[in-house]
């Protein structure tokens, strides 16, 4: 963090300075919105910036009397654009999917983000309707820090962009299928989604049948704790040392003939090592991924696309979104979205843990480099489902399982492009793997910002 600036500080750095009264909410965001006025056209990671409404409700939060209960005291903060902010459309990506009328209300998590102090400063681009795992629209590619050649992954892109790059230390995102780890992983941050009914989602029925979860994008363990207990409705949680754990190590690709590349592997062996360094042992377990549940992912994935058009003008929809909505419709016609389906392998994936007795599972969280920052959206379906399934197979099971699962950096690539791994546990284990992950962020301290 630059002396003059609190630019670069974390969520718990800023709300401890704001309650003591060493900083005041008002400079500290518009310090921030100095900066996305600076790095964001390079970007492209939001789509509205609140300039003079964020200040004016920065000002509301100097002026309370009481500050002690606002763990996010002045912590500016960046919201997905498919979640609804008082006052603004909810665009889910391009003018097309947007919302004709504007947020009556905050969403729920929204909600909790501002009761705990936080001033929202603007929300952040995604890919139409989420369905993706690179972010771009008719602007243009959201582009990552890191590597401005290079997507922030998706469908939070924008979030996790935003915050490698200094724009807020923590933004809300959502996974559907990965959108909250894969931009993790591409933008070296830390990215939990948690299980299945513990933050509130409230898409109604644009959830896609229950697979989308609401999180946080920090820099750091201690804010990623920070977010994910003022989304839960939770009092701040600390931390405690885990005990000795049994952690299955695992490389195997959901899917097939799509494996991890060479870095991705070494991220892999280093994490193993840096876990038994810490003190508990690992053992090679895989999970068994059967082809009925990977058919299922990708029906769901489809009809949720064809529920969430209900509505839309699918005439001015993208050519891929298009097709996507066309393959849910028969989905959902065939029958195959089914909930059976799902509560088996949620079943056998919880029973995974009992039978290998392990207490997590360490997997990559990406199976190569990110892709190219291009116009995905002008592409064909075909290309955009092969980039997704090429680079980012690890993360849609858990959606499909309901299981918490996180991902941590561990390093770079050779490309300068950050390295993570994803850690998965059974049901209510986020605090778990939260702490498994503060181990790492000790045991191995990352760069928490790209200079852009």
């Amino acid at each position: 963090m630059d002396s003059t600036t609190w630019v670069g500080a974390t969520a718990k750095q800023i709300s401890r300075a704001v309650r003591r009264g060493d900083a005041s909410a008002t400079q500290v965001v518009a310090d921030h919105l100095e900066q996305i006025a600076i790095s964001d056209p390079a970007l492209g990671a939001f789509r509205v910036v609140r300039g003079g409404e964020a200040i004016t409700e920065a000002e509301k939060v100097d002026d309370q009397e009481d500050l002690a209960n606002l763990p996010l005291a002045g912590v500016p903060v960046a919201v997905k654009e498919n979640t609804a902010v008082a006052g603004l459309p909810t665009w889910h990506g391009s003018a097309a999917a947007r919302t004709p009328e504007v947020a009556e209300v905050d969403h729920e998590v929204v909600r909790r983000l501002r009761g705990a102090g936080a001033v929202v400063v603007g929300v952040t681009k995604m890919p139409e309707m989420g369905l993706w795992a690179v972010t771009d629209d008719e602007d243009g590619p959201t582009r990552n820090p890191w590597d401005l050649d290079r997507t922030p992954g998706g469908s939070s892109g924008g979030s996790a962009a935003a915050v490698a790059a200094g724009l807020v230390p923590i933004a809300q995102g959502n996974d559907g299928l990965g959108s909250i780890r894969i931009p993790a992983a591409c933008c070296g941050l830390v990215g939990l989604k948690p299980g299945r009914g513990v933050v509130p989602v409230d898409f109604g029925d644009k959830d896609w049948f229950g697979l989308v979860e609401n999180g946080v994008l920090t820099t750091t363990v201690a804010d990623a704790v920070l977010g994910f207990s003022v989304l839960a409705g939770q009092s701040p949680a600390k931390l405690v040392e885990p005990a000795r754990l049994r952690i299955g190590v695992s490389l195997r690709s959901p899917a097939a003939g799509v494996k991890p590349d060479e870095a991705n592997v070494s991220a892999v062996a280093k994490a193993a090592k840096l876990l038994v360094d810490v003190g508990h042992d690992t053992v090679t377990a895989d999970p068994v991924y059967p082809t009925g549940v990977a058919l299922g992912v990708l029906a769901t994935w489809f009809a949720g696309a064809y529920v969430n058009s209900e509505g839309l003008p699918i005439e001015r929809l993208q050519p891929r979104t298009r097709r996507h909505i066309a393959l849910g419709r028969a989905a959902m016609k065939a029958g195959l979205v089914r909930q059976k389906q799902r509560d088996a392998w949620r079943e056998r994936s919880t029973q995974f843990f009992a039978d290998k007795s392990v207490d997590l599972l360490l997997t990559p969280a990406l199976a190569t480099t990110p892709p190219p920052a291009v116009l995905y959206s002008a592409s064909a379906w075909r290309k955009n489902m092969w980039a997704n399934a090429a680079y980012a197979p690890y993360a849609a099971p858990w959606n499909y399982a309901g299981l918490p699962a996180l991902v941590v950096p561990v390093g770079f690539r050779p490309d300068g492009l950050p390295l993570a791994i994803q850690l998965v546990g059974p049901p209510g284990s986020e605090l778990l793997l939260l702490s498994v992950a503060g181990q790492f962020e000790v045991a191995n301290p990352w760069q928490r910002h790209a200079l852009v």
